[in-house]
Formats: C-alpha cells, sequence, structure tokens
C-alpha cells in the first residue's frame, strides 16, 4: 500500500518538474544585451532640445507685448448696411393713401377708377401677378385688415409685395361693404365722379355707377370679362386694358 502511494507521488513529481520545464523553455530569457538593446532604442531628450523647444515656443516679452496694437471697440455704424429700397409711410398706408406718391389710392388719377381687392391668404404666384398688373394698369389694391393684426407687419408683407413698382395700396374694410366684396381677388371697375352715398349700412356705391367681377383670374381677364358683361363700361375697361399693354 506505502508502495502504491510513494509510487504516485512520484509520477505526480514528474509530471511537475515536466511542466515547469516545459514553461522555462517557452518563456524566452531576457539577457544583459537585450535591456541594453531596448535602452538605446529609446530617444534621449537632452538640455539642447528643450532649449529648442523653448525657443519655437517662447512667450512674448513685455517690450513685443506692448507693441502689439489694441483692439478697438468695433464700429457698428461702419459695418455694411443692407441695401433697403424706399421706406412705407405707415401713416399713408393705414389712411388709405398711396405709399408712393402721396395722393388718394382710391383716385390716383382722374377718371373711372380700377380696384382690385386681394388678400394675403391669397397664394403667391397670384399676388405678384395681380401687384405687376395693377401697377401696368394705374389700378389700385385694396386689404380688407392688418396682418397678424399689425400694421409693421402688413406694411412689411406690401414692401416684400409690391417692390419697386409704383402701385396704390389701401386698408379699407369699408370698401368691401360698399362693393360688397365677399371673396379675393375682386375687381371693382367705377366711374369717373363716382362718391358714396348714405345707406342704411353706412355709405354705399349706387349699383349702376360699378361693375364688377370675381376669381383667381388675370387683370386683364377680369376686364375684358367686364367689357361683355357690362358693355356700359366697356370704353372704361378698354382704357385700363390700354395702359396694361403698353
Amino acid at each position: 500500500m506505502w508502495g502504491t502511494e510513494l509510487h504516485h507521488l512520484g509520477f505526480a513529481a514528474a509530471l511537475a518538474l515536466a511542466a515547469a520545464a516545459a514553461v522555462a523553455q517557452a518563456t524566452p530569457a531576457v539577457t544583459d544585451a537585450d535591456i541594453e538593446r531596448a535602452r538605446r532604442s529609446q530617444p534621449t531628450v537632452t538640455e539642447q532640445d528643450i532649449q529648442r523647444a523653448r525657443e519655437r515656443n517662447r512667450m512674448p516679452s513685455d517690450a513685443e507685448l506692448r507693441q502689439a496694437p489694441t483692439p478697438s471697440t468695433p464700429r457698428i455704424d461702419a459695418l455694411p448696411q443692407p441695401v433697403t429700397r424706399a421706406p412705407v409711410d405707415l401713416d399713408a398706408l393705414a389712411r388709405g393713401f398711396d405709399a408712393t406718391a402721396g395722393q388718394p389710392a382710391l383716385h390716383p388719377n382722374p377718371g373711372p377708377t380700377l380696384l382690385v381687392f386681394i388678400s394675403f391668404a391669397m397664394p403667391d404666384a397670384t399676388l405678384t401677378r395681380l401687384v405687376d398688373q395693377a401697377a401696368r394698369a394705374q389700378a389700385s389694391l385694396v386689404l380688407r385688415g392688418l396682418a397678424e393684426g399689425s400694421l409693421v407687419r402688413t406694411v412689411a408683407r406690401v414692401q416684400q409685395l409690391i417692390g419697386s413698382r409704383k402701385v396704390a395700396v389701401q386698408i379699407d374694410p369699408q370698401a368691401f361693404d360698399r362693393y360688397a366684396v365677399t371673396q379675393t381677388p375682386t375687381f371693382v371697375l367705377v366711374r369717373d365722379g363716382t362718391l358714396p352715398q348714405p345707406c342704411a349700412t353706412g355709405l354705399c356705391v349706387p349699383g349702376d355707377r360699378f361693375a364688377r367681377t370675381a376669381g383667381d383670374v388675370s387683370l386683364d381677364y377680369a376686364l375684358t370679362h367686364i367689357q361683355r358683361s357690362a358693355p356700359g363700361f366697356s370704353k372704361d375697361a378698354g382704357g385700363f386694358l390700354k395702359r396694361l399693354h403698353r
């Protein structure tokens, strides 16, 4: 029995020795030559290297700092200014006057008056077309009220629409009532010398003193339609058509 145990112990010791020998063979020995090679491969920082780095990245002296220009306070008034058009007269627009010529918007010229009732809810393409045509035909644009309840926003929107064109623009909610305008755009051709008269709703224009048509159409189409549907206004409509096509 003891012989058997000793035999097992001797076998285990042999295995341990064999394992240790295998580890010793797998791990390379580090010699003094290896250490010397590793030391030589590392860069050596000398005093000269440190001095050169100081010279390349030196701090400016007090004298150099005193000579450096001191930044001045920026001049806001010298900054480039955006190109601006002539300002729109807020009071004139609110009163319903031509903001460019100072003439009453509903009657910018002697003779019959052509009113184009518009709103900012209309498509931009339609508004742009009507503004251009109204400027050429010397018609007046009429708005019911302010954009977003703000006169400043209204003026900005009108200026954006009219650009450099000369066209009369009026804010006149009563005009919508006087000519029974219920949709935009609506085109109203008024005879020369027409004046509003008192009525149950305030001031009204007699029905035989104006012709009206509505729809998302061009100004020349509206005038042509008035010529066909209201022959009594054919001559007045023809005058605006001539201006439009000049």
